[in-house]
């Protein structure tokens, strides 16, 4: 296996492109994208990244995703396409988008979206498009499933496929060609929605490229039970003759949650992926490759050992640890990289496997900078114990913000010792102080989110994992970044040569 060469010292802000301001609804791939990587360029930041981009389904997590290659249609921006003449000017204003724009109203997307998105589709003259019909040639391999499995979707009321009727759910041929034929129309559409994220995801990445700034994309380990891969791929996990799955993903019970986190999602069948040569993952990293410039794999401790659920548990308690693919899954993926480099979301219980294959792969890991002060200075959280090949976070989009953490319901003890070693005196000048004490580090990479660089509070908070509702909402608002703050930012970044 090559060895992946160090990132090299920089800087990077964590923001979810759900969180930008925009007129409609959430952030998107606009105006106001460009206007925040001139924001990275002009604070000395060298990366931005973002969580996963796929479409989201119940729950809006971005880690549940319909399809492991397709784009979420909520980040298409709707005055680029009124600016393209495919929305007449007012109609991407109309619906209504939500009440607050410091907030995501999903179940207002979700009933707008795609009538608007379905207006630009009628005035797109999509058969004479060239450029269109070659984004259909090249993405086939996934593209046409994918369209086919959300007209189904959309056909069956939104249910799951698994409660779609027999033939259709069994990918039986006549029903397949069958609906095929009915649903060519509805195909198409979901197509070149595609087309249309693709084609404004690519122009922001190269407009970021050419200001310096690389884009760290986030690929969740595992894949949604509803979502066109398993629906096509079925063999590749572990389901039974009814394709219901026999074990789900998960974490065992930790000092966190008392009965662990049931994830749910269907595991790999290991066996049948290597007799194929990994071609999913393969294909899956080669997509990755072309839509980043570097890729964080969230759980990378489930190549090495996964933790596997029987189905139908009610929590994570009666699991047990399985051994995954390891060195030969990053061997077959190595050569489809391009150039695009790994991290390895190593947080959890890191065994002398996981550490053996991080030193072998040369991918980074990371520590968190926010779980640094709960026990005594031989936290490997702590700046002191960093090595140069890793990145460090403040927090990610799961934990509070820095603000938050170190507010007024902490334990005295944690607030005393994070005083102490940060050398400031009072609790307000924590967050500011760790920042800077990540930049001062060793670690090639520091990552910080950049409610913490704004010293917002938990009602900021991105993701409290296992809940539902409230998650993934909040965002920024027109005129909350400043010249001030840039130059703030840039100055830690100078100073500590990042």
């Amino acid at each position: 296996m090559k060895k992946q060469k160090p990132l090299g010292r920089g800087a990077g802000v964590l923001l979810p492109v759900s969180c930008l301001p925009s007129d409609y609804g959430i952030g998107t791939f606009g105006h106001e994208a460009y206007r925040f990587v001139d924001f990275l360029a002009a604070a000395g930041q060298r990366y931005w990244q973002v969580l996963p981009l796929g479409p989201t389904s119940y729950g809006d997590s971005p880690y549940q995703s319909f399809s492991a290659f397709a784009g979420n249609p909520y980040y298409i921006d709707l005055q680029l396409l009124t600016e393209q003449g495919l929305l007449q000017p007012g109609e991407a204003a109309a619906p209504d988008w939500g009440l607050r724009p410091d907030w995501v109203d999903y179940a207002k997307l979700y009933a707008n979206r795609f009538l608007v998105l379905k207006k630009a589709w009628s005035r797109s003259r999509w058969e004479q498009d060239t450029d269109f019909s070659d984004f259909c040639r090249k993405n086939r391999t996934w593209l046409e499933d994918y369209a086919l499995f959300m007209a189904l979707k959309d056909s069956f009321g939104g249910r799951e496929w698994q409660a779609w009727p027999e033939e259709i759910r069994l990918r039986r041929p006549a029903a397949l060609a069958d609906w095929q034929k009915r649903l060519r129309q509805e195909t198409i559409f979901w197509k070149y929605v595609q087309y249309l994220f693709f084609s404004q995801w690519e122009r922001l990445k190269d407009y970021a490229n050419q200001k310096g700034i690389r884009m760290i994309g986030d690929i969740p380990i595992y894949v949604a039970m509803d979502s066109a891969d398993v629906w096509i791929g079925g063999s590749r996990f572990q389901l039974d003759e009814n394709r219901q799955p026999t074990a789900v993903a998960g974490v065992p019970p930790d000092l966190f949650s008392a009965t662990g986190q049931l994830w749910g999602n269907p595991l790999y069948d290991w066996q049948a992926m290597e007799q194929d040569g990994f071609s999913w993952w393969r294909a899956r990293m080669a997509s990755c490759a072309a839509l980043y410039d570097l890729v964080r794999i969230d759980h990378f401790i489930g190549v090495v050992h996964y933790y596997a659920i029987p189905a139908g548990e009610d929590t994570a308690m009666n699991g047990r640890w399985l051994t995954g693919p390891g060195e030969k899954l990053l061997e077959a993926i190595g050569p489809t990289l391009a150039g695009t480099k790994i991290i390895a979301e190593d947080l959890g219980v890191v065994t002398p496997q996981v550490r053996r294959l991080l030193e072998k792969s040369g991918y980074p890991g990371m520590k968190l900078m926010e779980f640094a002060f709960d026990s005594d200075s031989t936290n490997e959280n702590l700046p002191c114990h960093f090595e140069k090949n890793m990145v460090v976070y403040g927090g990610t989009h799961d934990n509070e913000t820095l603000a938050g953490f170190f507010g007024p319901g902490q334990s005295r003890r944690m607030l005393r010792f994070a005083r102490r070693y940060l050398d400031v005196s009072q609790n307000v000048q924590i967050p500011w102080a760790l920042i800077r004490a990540g930049y001062a580090s060793c670690a090639d990479t520091v990552v910080f989110q950049l409610q913490d660089f704004l010293g917002l509070d938990n009602r900021a908070r991105i993701n409290t994992p296992s809940t539902l509702g409230g998650n993934w909402c909040w965002r920024l608002v027109k005129g909350q970044l400043s010249d001030d703050l840039a130059v703030k930012i840039r100055d830690l970044a100078e100073l500590y040569g990042r």
